[in-house]
């Protein structure tokens, strides 16, 4: 499985960006799909995950600014930021996880950068 993402770049406070996830594999694969940033000096953190059916769920710092959601049809997954501060600057992954035969597998899309300025 991999996964390619897309988007990101700088962006001024209050601003917008949308990030994409491409998956090889279908989306019906997957247990959860969706995001995580790392921010320099900190670990990395949970930014929201979605299920097939489209059950989001939100880290707290982001919950009524970012928006995830899924496009079936093409296999992806996208993050859409608004209002974003400049703690929202970070290295942002694309992640998902299958649960086969009572383990489970992670995969990781290489990070895209976002940085928002004041």
């Amino acid at each position: 499985v991999q996964l390619q993402a897309s988007g990101g770049g700088l962006v001024q406070a209050g601003g917008f960006l949308r990030l994409s996830c491409e998956s090889s594999a279908s989306i019906h694969s997957f247990n959860r799909m969706g995001w995580y940033r790392q921010a320099p000096g900190k670990q990395r953190e949970l930014v929201a995950t979605v299920t097939e059916r489209g059950s989001p769920n939100y880290g707290d710092s982001v919950k009524g600014r970012f928006t995830v959601s899924i496009d079936t049809a093409k296999n992806t997954w996208s993050l859409q930021m608004a209002s974003l501060k400049p703690e929202d600057t970070a290295v942002y992954f694309c992640h998902a996880d299958q649960l086969m035969a009572a383990q489970r597998y992670e995969y990781w899309g290489q990070g895209t950068q976002v940085t928002v300025s004041s």
